[in-house]
């Protein structure tokens, strides 16, 4: 949620790379269609492994409660949202999660002096 926010609220004045330490086989059904909900589609993604190379390349790494797990580089600058996991919740459950990473989200676009266009 929180890349899919980034990419829709930073447009082209951001680079995102969406990740995870064990990610599932699929995108939660219940977090697409809160997704759709405010405008992003999120169907068509597919959760993808956290690697070296995507915190290598980044100058912001967000991570969500990954500990050990995620690669660490002295000189990246590191957010770790701590937050209720969506896995296995419903949408009612997941609205506000969702709602929570889109405040973060542009809190972080403004901090970056990038602000956030899209809704």
């Amino acid at each position: 949620m929180a890349a899919a926010f980034l990419s829709h609220l930073g447009g082209d004045r951001v680079e995102v790379r969406s990740a995870g330490s064990a990610p599932a086989d699929t995108v939660n059904p219940a977090v697409v269609r809160a997704m759709t909900e405010v405008g992003i589609d999120l169907s068509a993604e597919t959760p993808k492994v956290l690697t070296v190379e995507a915190v290598r390349a980044s100058d912001v790494v967000i991570t969500m409660g990954c500990g050990d797990a995620c690669p660490y580089f002295p000189g990246k600058r590191y957010l770790d949202w701590q937050l209720a996991d969506p896995a296995g919740q419903g949408v009612d459950a997941v609205r506000p999660i969702r709602d929570e990473i889109e405040r973060r989200v542009r809190g972080l676009l403004t901090e970056l002096g990038v602000g956030a266009g899209g809704a």
